[in-house]
């Protein structure tokens, strides 16, 4: 029997086995895709989890990592609205992250089982089974869903936001453009908007949210884009002159901001599977990386008997709301004010006149600086 099981291998999953293997702990972790790969993401991280990211054993310097430091929003006219950004923050792709996360976890000795899904997670004795798509089984003490944004797990768990169908849909492109390195910049469109910023080695991960419905309105993406993103001549002048790098883009449907429990059956949820940031705010995965690092620490503890399951159960509940509630409550309502031209323009213009309540916004998005200890 393991100690844990990490279902999900993207920040929280490997943050928190690097974490719990350096602790002493036998873990597993289970991913159904094969490292190095890309994932729908904005690549944007807040500068509250760059010192504890680096004394994982991360080179952010020595990847490239682009500084950020000032924050555009435009209305689907095209109005333009700047401001610095107080904390900051860097841009990596993901598929240079996760593959060096990956190979800190490697060397932590964690055990990966990569090509494989986790189908049923069942829990009886005090423990865990995992059954396997291949058929096997893991048995552990403890289980750490990070499976993402929205996994069969979530179905299987009868989670109640599976029960909610979300209209949304995640396209991801990485592209060389001639823009600012130093601006993460959010695009405004008929029930969308787009997201962009530099990455490593010149490159900018462009990322944006719309709707099926506009999706099936025009048929394919291409089409859509054309048709939709095109009515904002910042996005056109993007996807007329940028070198597109992705053959096809990356795509995930049915993205739920929905609120979600931080433990289902007595799983610990960490990363998205335990809450989904409006892209719109653009700091889902720091709050990833600050989640695994909550809740390895409370795995520990349990692990090595100074919480009880029902200690640990309340206290990371309790944790996680407190660290996280505030600020996916603030992004789902501050969404309500983009995607619809009449409603962001007014939007736009009155985040213009009083700046404070722009600032005001980010930092209610944005958490402060965590200690790497």
């Amino acid at each position: 029997m393991q100690d844990v099981a990490i279902i999900g291998g993207g920040l929280a999953g490997l943050v928190s086995a690097i974490e719990l293997a350096r602790a002493g702990h036998s873990v597993t972790l289970v991913e159904r895709k094969t490292y190095p790969f890309h994932r729908v993401c904005g690549e944007y991280i807040s500068n509250e989890v760059r010192a504890y990211v680096e004394s994982l054993g991360i080179d952010l310097a020595g990847l490239d990592a682009a500084a950020i430091s000032r924050f555009q929003v435009s209305a689907p006219s095209g109005r333009l609205l700047e401001s610095t950004l107080d904390l900051g923050g860097f841009g990596i792709s993901r598929y240079i992250l996760d593959y060096e996360l990956y190979k800190l976890a490697e060397a932590a000795g964690v055990t990966f089982v990569l090509g494989q899904q986790a189908d049923v997670i069942s829990f009886a004795d005090n423990g865990f089974t995992v059954a396997l798509s291949n058929g096997e089984t893991l048995t552990s003490r403890l289980v750490i869903g990070a499976f993402g944004k929205r996994s069969r797990l979530d179905k299987t768990l009868d989670r109640a936001f599976m029960h909610q169908p979300s209209p949304y849909i995640g396209v991801k492109y990485h592209v060389v453009m001639d823009f600012p390195a130093d601006v993460i910049a959010l695009h405004n469109f008929a029930d969308g908007y787009c997201g962009m910023s530099a990455i490593e080695a010149g490159k900018y991960c462009v990322c944006y949210l719309t709707t099926r419905k506009n999706l099936r309105q025009h048929g394919n993406i291409p089409d859509m884009e054309r048709a939709v993103l095109y009515q904002n001549p910042h996005l056109r002048q993007v996807f007329e002159n940028a070198t597109f790098l992705y053959e096809k883009p990356e795509v995930i449907n049915e993205i739920s901001f929905a609120p979600k429990p931080a433990i289902e059956n007595h799983i610990l949820m960490a990363g998205d599977s335990a809450g989904l940031i409006t892209p719109l705010c653009g700091n889902g995965m720091a709050m990833a990386i600050h989640g695994a690092k909550l809740v390895s620490e409370l795995s520990g503890s349990f692990l090595r008997g100074t919480l009880s399951r029902p200690e640990l159960e309340q206290q990371y509940q309790r944790g996680w709301s407190a660290q996280f509630g505030r600020r996916l409550w603030v992004g789902r309502n501050v969404q309500k004010l983009f995607g619809r031209p009449g409603l962001t323009e007014a939007g736009i213009r009155a985040f213009g006149l009083f700046r404070p309540a722009l600032r005001t916004v980010m930092q209610h998005t944005h958490g402060t600086e965590i200690s790497p200890t």
